[in-house]
C-alpha cells in the first residue's frame, strides 16, 4: 500500500512537470569561454535527475562492493556456527543414547565454532571416560579450561566426578581439596568429598565433614542420619582395641544417635569383647527400656556384670507379656547360668528351644547338661545344634 501511494505521487509529479514543460519549456544557456550549450529547461532538469540517480547507484554499488569481504566473512562465520550447533546437538543426543564414540566425534568436530565450547569439551570428556580413554578425557578437560578460564569450578567438578568413576581416588582427592579451597560451601563439592572419604574408609575425615554437610543441606535428613550412623559405627570398630578410645568415640556421637539401636549394639558388643561388662550392661539396659529390641536382649545375655542377680531380675521383668519369646528365654537361661541357678537355667533354655530351635540354644543347653554330668543328653543337643546349622 505504501509503495502504491509513493508511485502515485511520483506519477502525479511527472504529469505536473510535463504540463509545465509543455506550456513553457524554458531556456538554459551554459557558457564557458568560446563554448556555449543551449537546451530547454525540461531537458536540463531531466539530465540533472538522471545524472543524480546514476551517481547515487554508482556510489551505492561501490559501497556495497567495499563491504563484500566483511559480509562474506560474517556469512561464513554464521555457516560455521550453524554447523557447530547441529554437531553439538547431535553429539549430546548420541551421548544420551550411549553411543560414546560418535558422541565424542560430533562434540569436538566444530567445538571451536560452538556457542558453548565449554559444554562441548566437558561432554566429550564424559564420552572419552566411557571409552576408558583417560588421556583424551584429560585433554578435553584442559581444552574446556582454556575455552572458559572463569569456569574452574565446573571443569574441576567434572574432572573429580570422572576420576571418582574411574577409581582414581588419590587424584580425585587432590581435585576436590583444591575445589574446596575455591568454594568451601559448594554443596556438590562437599557431597563428592563425602563419597570419596567413604570409599577411602577415611572415617575421621568424614566425621569432621558431617557438620558442613548438615549446615549446607547437602543431604536430606534421612540420608544425613544414615551416613552419620555409618561413620560412627565404623569409628567404633576402628577404635575397639582400647576401652578409653572406644568410650571417647561414644561421647562424640550426637545425643540423638546414641539412642540408635544399631550403634548401641555395636558399642555394647565391643565393650563385651574388652570385658567392660558393667558399662555394657548399663548401656543395653537403658536402650532396652527405651525400646525393646530382640538383638539387644540377646546381647544382654552375653554380659557378665558384677551384679548378675540384679541383671537376671531385670531380664525377668521384660518377660511379662513375652513368655514365648525365644531370644528373651535364651538370655534368661544364660543369665541364670551365670548366677549358677542350674535348674532355672535349664527351664529357660528348654522353653526357648520349645518356641524356636536355634543352634546357640542347643549349644548352651549342651554345656549346661555337661556341667550337670548328663553327658548323653548333652551330646544329643550338640548334634541337634549341628544339624540346625546345615
Amino acid at each position: 500500500m505504501k509503495w502504491l501511494f509513493t508511485a502515485f505521487l511520483i506519477l502525479l509529479a511527472a504529469v505536473l512537470l510535463g504540463l509545465l514543460a509543455y506550456q513553457d519549456p524554458g531556456y538554459v544557456l551554459i557558457s564557458r569561454g568560446q563554448t556555449t550549450l543551449e537546451m530547454s529547461l525540461s531537458l536540463f532538469a531531466s539530465i540533472v535527475v538522471i545524472g543524480f540517480l546514476l551517481l547515487y547507484f554508482l556510489i551505492r554499488t561501490l559501497v556495497r562492493g567495499w563491504h563484500v569481504p566483511g559480509r562474506l566473512r560474517r556469512w561464513r562465520q554464521l555457516r560455521r556456527r550453524r554447523k557447530a550447533r547441529h554437531s553439538s546437538n547431535r553429539g549430546l543426543i548420541e551421548l544420551a543414547e550411549g553411543n560414546w564414540r560418535r558422541a565424542e566425534r560430533a562434540l569436538i568436530n566444530h567445538a571451536k565454532d560452538s556457542d558453548t565450547p565449554l559444554l562441548n569439551y566437558l561432554s566429550a570428556a564424559r564420552a572419552a571416560q566411557k571409552q576408558h580413554a583417560h588421556e583424551r578425557r584429560d585433554h578435553y578437560l584442559s581444552l574446556a579450561h582454556n575455552s572458559a578460564p572463569g569456569a574452574d569450578i565446573a571443569v574441576e567438578l567434572t574432572q573429580a566426578e570422572l576420576q571418582l568413576a574411574h577409581g582414581q581416588l588419590e587424584q580425585a582427592l587432590a581435585s576436590l581439596m583444591h575445589l574446596q579451597s575455591l568454594a568451601p560451601r559448594h554443596p556438590h563439592v562437599l557431597y563428592l568429598l563425602a563419597r570419596l572419604y567413604e570409599q577411602l574408609h577415611s572415617w575421621g575425615d568424614l566425621q569432621a565433614l558431617l557438620p558442613k554437610l548438615d549446615k549446607y543441606h547437602v543431604l536430606d535428613e534421612k540420608e544425613h542420619e544414615q551416613l552419620s550412623k555409618t561413620v560412627y559405627r565404623n569409628l567404633l570398630q576402628v577404635n575397639s582395641h582400647k576401652a578409653e578410645n572406644l568410650n571417647n568415640i561414644w561421647q562424640q556421637i550426637p545425643r540423638n544417635l546414641r539412642h540408635d539401636q544399631d550403634l548401641v549394639e555395636e558399642y555394647a558388643s565391643r565393650l563385651i569383647i574388652l570385658e567392660q561388662h558393667d558399662r555394657a550392661e548399663t548401656i543395653l539396659r537403658e536402650a532396652i527400656k527405651r525400646e525393646y529390641n530382640g538383638e539387644l536382649v540377646r546381647l544382654y545375655g552375653r554380659v557378665q556384670s558384677s551384679t548378675p542377680d540384679r541383671q537376671l531380675q531385670q531380664a525377668e521383668h521384660w518377660l511379662k507379656g513375652r513368655e514365648n519369646n525365644a531370644n528373651l528365654l535364651l538370655t534368661l537361661g544364660r543369665l541364670a547360668m551365670h548366677c549358677e541357678l542350674w535348674g532355672k537355667a535349664r527351664n529357660y533354655l528348654e522353653a526357648s528351644l520349645g518356641n524356636h530351635e536355634q543352634p546357640e540354644t542347643c549349644r548352651e543347653l549342651g554345656q549346661l547338661l555337661d556341667r550337670l554330668n548328663e553327658t548323653e543328653q548333652a551330646a544329643d543337643y550338640y548334634r541337634r545344634g549341628l544339624l540346625l546349622t546345615i
